[in-house]
């Protein structure tokens, strides 16, 4: 038998401005991505048009039975110039949310998804100083203008993938590899995080305020504890220890991270499944296992603002998002309080570095035309939301 889930318990979708808009030029993505050495498989090009057919996705999102449709604000529009606000921007913005209200459908915002203008990364990007003061002037522009709209907020979304990818991998924009600058930067979020969520709460409106995390299940070989515990402070700690008092943490998990008795990383069990998009291990447990961590150091309410599978095969995805809310329905049994579960992500959209391979999207999206088709796990992730319980075949698992 299903279980049924507490009342207030969330569902929802999410996407982000640079990975659904389109044409996005202004930041340190559009130009990361077109650098001949970046790796980058794609550009992200014209996306998929949401900047013009947001209103389209929404309505998919609410007829599908989800509660929440979580988006991100693109800096670049809404701040072409260190301090030029387009007034054209946040009215846009402001009309997104909106139509959220509209549709009966509670819209949760993302003040910063992985892009920052490209006035700002000339100078630096997240490495210079100055970014935390003109990130949270842009917050309190933000919100002053449409915060009484708002039903959620992120203030930074995986600010410690920001930092490793951009930073130490150089793997996503600014394609950086010096740990000196990863050091900062992790510093230089941090804080950013801390006065942001400041001014989010000092603005109008009256809504919860929290950080996502990318959090993931660890593993290593009997004798590399001490190697694990350091690597995962590092990566996670660093960032959950000061969220701790606020409204909630954000947890997105998609598979596990396996630190050698060297304490560094391992590549992914090669006698296990994989997810062949994102080259790592299939693994719908690092759920339950954020979830966990993200309580045992925070004490926060958790919301899980993202999880999927990037696949083909929707059968796959389906198999994937049971296992997964299985995990969490464990973290309910245990008392543990988790209030919603977003899917990444509704459309099948712009996967940074990887392109447009990756197929996370419970609705497929045609690349030359837009017309966007919803896949046999839409419709039953949304039943799953409209009835709030958690599928059988994830009940005892």
């Amino acid at each position: 038998m299903s279980v049924t889930l507490p009342d207030g318990f969330v569902w929802g979708v999410a996407g982000a401005a640079h990975q659904i808009e389109g044409g996005n030029w202004n930041n340190d993505w559009w130009a990361f991505e077109h650098t001949p050495d970046s790796g980058c498989v794609d550009v992200s090009g014209d996306a998929c048009d949401s900047l013009h057919r947001y209103p389209d996705d929404i309505a998919l999102a609410a007829g599908l039975g989800f509660d929440t449709y979580r988006f991100s604000l693109e800096w670049s529009r809404i701040e072409p110039e260190d301090g030029e606000f387009s007034r054209a921007a946040l009215d846009h913005y402001r009309r997104m949310l909106a139509t959220c209200h509209e549709l009966g459908i509670a819209p949760v915002v993302t003040f910063h998804h992985f892009t920052t203008p490209r006035w700002m990364a000339d100078r630096g990007d997240w490495a210079e100083p100055a970014v935390v003061d003109k990130f949270t002037r842009f917050c309190e522009r933000s919100v002053a203008h449409f915060g009484d709209l708002i039903a959620m907020a992120c203030t930074i979304n995986e600010p410690n993938i920001v930092s490793l990818m951009g930073y130490l991998t150089g793997r996503f924009a600014p394609g950086r590899r010096d740990f000196a600058l990863y050091g900062k930067v992790n510093e230089h979020l941090r804080d950013a995080h801390r006065r942001s969520y400041e001014a989010l709460k000092a603005g109008p409106g009256d809504f919860p305020v929290g950080l996502t995390l990318s959090m993931s299940d660890w593993y290593t070989p009997e004798g590399g504890e001490e190697g694990l515990e350091r690597a995962r402070a590092m990566h996670e700690d660093f960032f959950l220890t000061p969220t701790r008092g606020d409204d909630y943490i954000g947890v997105q998990a998609y598979t596990r991270t396996r630190i050698g008795l060297d304490g560094l990383p391992m590549d992914p069990d090669p006698d296990g499944p994989t997810v062949e998009s994102m080259g790592y291990e299939y693994w719908p447990q690092s759920l339950e296992a954020a979830i966990r961590h993200a309580i045992d150091v925070t004490g926060n309410p958790v919301y899980v603002t993202e999880n999927g599978i990037g696949v083909d095969d929707d059968a796959v995805r389906i198999k994937f998002v049971t296992e997964a809310l299985a995990g969490l329905g464990r973290c309910l049994a245990d008392g543990l309080d988790v209030r919603g579960y977003t899917y990444w992500s509704l459309l099948d959209n712009f996967e940074w570095a990887e392109g447009y391979k990756p197929r996370f999207g419970l609705v497929s999206v045609d690349r030359d035309t837009f017309e966007r088709t919803p896949k046999p796990s839409a419709a039953w992730l949304g039943a799953l939301a409209r009835a709030n319980e958690l599928p059988e075949s994830a009940v005892g698992a």
